[in-house]
């Protein structure tokens, strides 16, 4: 089963970026994130775009 979220420090390690990036790019709408408890998810679609994107 493919995975449909990652966490904020998974998707640091993935585009070899710091936390506080991340973050800012939430902030800026080029990541989408979601709430699940207490913890703050990214969208593996959304990674996808974000790389593609890049090209």
């Amino acid at each position: 089963m493919e995975r449909i979220a990652y966490s904020i420090n998974e998707t640091a390690r993935t585009l070899s970026l710091g936390r506080t990036s991340i973050y800012a790019m939430i902030a800026d709408g080029r990541l989408e994130a979601f709430k699940l408890g207490r913890r703050t998810l990214i969208k593996a679609e959304s990674i996808r775009r974000l790389v593609a994107g890049q090209e």
